[in-house]
């Protein structure tokens, strides 16, 4: 048990099953003081548990839509009430949905674009200016491999995800000055829940194979990086390596993102 973290409040989104599940296992085990949020608040009550019996550090449960302004602007009024403050923020929630484009709902890309990019927004600002006051943070937003290379039946996903490292590029920059650190997470598939929403066939996690990345060993290495000024993560290697060649060579980009790396 390390007590790297003792003293220090981790914010994590999307807190009640998969990555953030593990984030919190990972966070409470270097003995931080945790603020978990998601809708399912049960579960997160079950997570918070675990949290607090490995960390034996205090584990707030807060409800939280992140896709609704009202439920963030709640969620923040209560953070400020129990914490004061937030050293580490990790936007994790995020939702998808892999189907062709033009059969797509505008309820569907509203939802994503509402959780992946105006809900982490919202929150992030609010965080940051609590962070600002104090000169010190650091914000972990959990993008996608689909944000630096787009694939068939993937049309709004990634443009939410392309969103998010735009975004987290930008904001890098901003808060610099202000002692705020910025990091994205870029993985590819992970095997989580989140594939019960965005295939329900179970087959893309089943055609990637190998590729799928293990929750527990992602939440290690970006609980590693807390507080250090780390700009990109990005697993697994073969894909990192195939969006590189995607913006070096472009036509060979869109090939690949057809035929290797199309697998929905």
């Amino acid at each position: 048990m390390s007590a790297k973290l003792l003293g220090k409040v981790v914010l994590i989104t999307g807190a009640s099953s998969g990555l953030g599940e593990e984030i919190a296992y990972e966070s409470a085990k270097k003995q931080a003081t945790l603020v978990l949020c998601a809708r399912n608040i049960n579960k997160l009550q079950r997570v918070a548990d675990v949290c607090h019996s490995l960390s034996k550090q205090p584990v707030y449960v807060i409800s939280l839509d992140i896709s609704n302004y009202d439920s963030v602007m709640k969620a923040i009024a209560v953070v400020k009430e129990t914490v004061c403050h937030v050293d580490i923020l990790v936007n994790n929630a995020g939702v998808g949905l892999f189907t062709n484009f033009l059969d797509m709902s505008y309820e569907d890309m509203k939802k994503m674009m509402s959780v992946n990019v105006l809900g982490l927004m919202t929150l992030t600002q609010h965080i940051a200016l609590m962070m600002a006051k104090v000169g010190s943070g650091h914000i972990i937003n959990i993008a996608s491999q689909a944000g630096k290379m787009a694939t068939p039946k993937s049309s709004v996903y990634s443009a939410s995800k392309f969103a998010v490292i735009g975004f987290s590029n930008a904001l890098r920059l901003e808060v610099k000055p202000l002692g705020i650190k910025v990091t994205t997470i870029n993985p590819g598939p992970i095997k989580t829940n989140f594939f019960e929403t965005a295939d329900p066939t179970g087959n893309y996690l089943e055609n990637i194979g190998k590729m799928a990345i293990e929750p527990a060993y992602l939440a290690r290495k970006i609980v590693s990086i807390y507080g250090k000024s780390k700009r990109e993560i990005n697993t697994p290697f073969i894909m990192e390596m195939g969006s590189i060649g995607y913006h070096l060579f472009p036509k060979l980009g869109d090939y690949l993102a057809g035929s290797l790396f199309n697998k929905k």
